[in-house]
């Protein structure tokens, strides 16, 4: 019998990433496993994983979590409007944003975070809860640092 597993810190998440990720070049197995990673740290969430930009639209990626919309254009959305902006959007109700995809009814609040390689745009991070107003300005922070970790770490295949 395994011991349960302890869940993580919002300080320790960015330094697990770094670490699971190591020296790996695979952006979608790293996307993967920061996608579990974050999954299993955080608590309150029903999803959380990548969209990848191919041919000018958010393309689903690897993700934990309820099943997802497949593609979803630039500007629209929660995803496709930080995707367009590049820059995070954390969203406190959703039912209440313009033009709001509802992949998934249950989700009520939503953070968004561009995956940026300098100025061009590899995807999105994208994080749902159903709680309203769950997510916080420090894991914003935190969740900015997972994105900017898995930029770096390589190239789809």
């Amino acid at each position: 019998m395994t011991a349960p597993q302890q869940r993580l810190t919002m300080d320790e998440l960015v330094d697990a990433v770094e670490s699971v990720i190591g020296t790996e070049r695979d952006l979608i197995a790293n996307m993967a496993n920061a996608s579990a990673m974050i999954f299993e740290a955080v608590p309150d969430l029903n999803w959380a994983g990548f969209y990848l930009l191919k041919d000018g639209e958010l393309v689903l990626g690897p993700f934990q979590g309820r099943l997802a919309c497949t593609r979803i254009p630039l500007g629209k959305g929660v995803c496709g409007t930080a995707a367009a902006k590049r820059e995070t959007i954390v969203v406190e109700d959703v039912h209440a944003f313009p033009g709001h995809i509802a992949c998934d009814a249950a989700s009520a609040s939503e953070i968004v975070v561009p995956v940026l390689d300098g100025d061009t745009l590899i995807g999105v991070l994208d994080i749902d809860s159903p709680l309203r107003g769950r997510f916080s300005a420090r894991e914003q922070v935190v969740m900015e640092a997972v994105a900017r970790c898995v930029a770096r770490s390589g190239k789809a295949n």
